[in-house]
């Protein structure tokens, strides 16, 4: 199980991003775009994920994964029970979140910093 606490402190490993309470919603972003965000009792984390890969990684694993409501449906969003994550796994998908809203330069950055480590 992850909480926002675990996802709070890789996120400010990740330049550019930021936290914010948006209608007691905690969200992280880079710029104005939300990479990762939780539902407000925290049960579900949002993030960035390709589209046309969200209905293969839904249909995987349901009980940790799930599509987003009908209205997000448009945007690069699938979502996980915080329950079901482990902390290694909750680091990759945001990882992967961001590297989808942060400028090429620096993306490619913070992977040379990760390799020196």
């Amino acid at each position: 199980m992850i909480t926002v606490d675990d996802v709070r402190q890789f996120a400010r490993t990740l330049p550019r991003s930021s936290e914010h309470l948006i209608r007691d919603r905690v969200k992280f972003r880079v710029g104005r775009i939300v990479y990762v965000a939780f539902s407000r009792d925290e049960s579900l984390m949002g993030f960035g994920f390709p589209k046309e890969e969200r209905a293969a990684l839904v249909a995987a694993e349901p009980a940790k994964f799930l599509l987003p409501r009908e209205s997000d449906l448009r945007f690069h969003w699938v979502e996980a029970r915080t329950a079901a994550l482990d902390v290694a796994e909750m680091r990759e998908l945001v990882l992967e979140a961001w590297r989808m809203c942060v400028p090429k330069k620096v993306r490619l950055e913070q992977e040379l910093a990760a390799r020196r480590r």
